[in-house]
């Protein structure tokens, strides 16, 4: 996403699914009605329980009913909120309702194991304690994270943003000449900080001065490659490097992801501007990546096929 600032346009990071990072953090308010009817949703899911108990209580021992009865108890607690958490990517039906999602730290789309330990320390958080752990942690803690969250490397962010006037779509591309380099990058061992890090590094190269971006630049490069393998081409300028890995990031985290397309990524500029990488031409120019040619002298056409990020 593009946000105009004077007469140069900067990044606003997007996460696999289209949640801009600099969205403001869920306050406690929104944050309470969305687990009221969270809760709901759960006694809800405990009232058929009771039925259903009732009616198969004579027809097998009560030990097998005991059984049963736990082991329903937990799934309605914390099997539940996992099931729906991981297949709505962060968002439950309180958390639609509140226009709440829950993403990592980095701003990326939870997962299977993210919402599972959300689940988990829920019992802590609020059955254990009637909400007392949970509230203590989120009001000292200042991105408003319950226990939880913080076990989880997660938060929760405010998804619904009022649409900015004179904003289009511009088309977000892999730096040419690093597709097949990035598509053979083994990111496992890549942290969602540093991942973070360069995002709002990326999201600022205007507002830096040139000898400090270079610097920083060349040292999130750094920091970033050993944490990948294999290294980027020789001659790579630090900010491609980093687009690189972030756009192939973002493309892998969306891949599974239902309506999901394979290609650039959209963001949003302002009105009237030509397709064209992230940050405009400035960047444009500082990120661009030795082109390949299929002729001596011609370059291949840049990608223009646009790609709308899921929701």
């Amino acid at each position: 996403m593009f946000a105009q600032s004077g007469d140069y346009t900067t990044l606003v990071p997007v996460t696999g699914e289209a949640v801009a990072l600099d969205l403001r953090l869920a306050q406690f308010p929104s944050r309470t009605l969305a687990l009221a009817l969270d809760l709901l949703v759960q006694v809800g899911a405990f009232l058929l329980l009771v039925v259903f108990s009732s009616a198969l209580a004579s027809k097998v021992d009560p030990a097998a009913g005991a059984a049963i009865g736990l082991v329903s108890v937990v799934a309605i607690i914390v099997g539940l909120p996992t099931l729906v958490e991981t297949l709505t990517r962060g968002r439950s039906l309180g958390k639609i309702a509140a226009g709440l999602r829950v993403v990592r730290d980095d701003g990326g789309p939870v997962r299977f194991r993210h919402s599972f330990v959300r689940a988990l320390f829920m019992i802590i958080d609020f059955w254990v304690s009637s909400g007392a752990v949970g509230l203590i942690s989120a009001l000292v803690s200042t991105r408003g994270k319950r226990l939880g969250d913080h076990f989880a490397g997660t938060v929760v962010v405010r998804e619904r943003v009022p649409a900015a006037s004179g904003i289009t779509a511009l088309t977000y591309v892999m730096p040419r000449g690093l597709e097949a380099w990035a598509a053979s990058l083994d990111l496992a061992r890549l942290p969602d900080v540093t991942v973070l890090q360069a995002r709002q590094f990326l999201a600022r190269t205007e507002a830096i001065a040139p000898a400090v971006r270079a610097t920083m630049g060349r040292q999130l490069a750094a920091e970033m490659s050993s944490y990948i393998a294999p290294p980027a081409p020789p001659g790579t300028p630090p900010e491609a490097c980093l687009m690189a890995v972030l756009t192939e990031r973002l493309r892998r985290a969306t891949a599974t992801a239902p309506g999901s397309v394979r290609g650039p990524y959209v963001a949003a500029g302002p009105a009237g501007s030509a397709l064209g990488p992230p940050g405009g031409a400035r960047v444009a120019a500082a990120v661009a990546a030795p082109a390949p040619s299929t002729a001596a002298g011609r370059a291949d056409p840049p990608p223009t096929r646009p790609f709308a990020l899921p929701r």
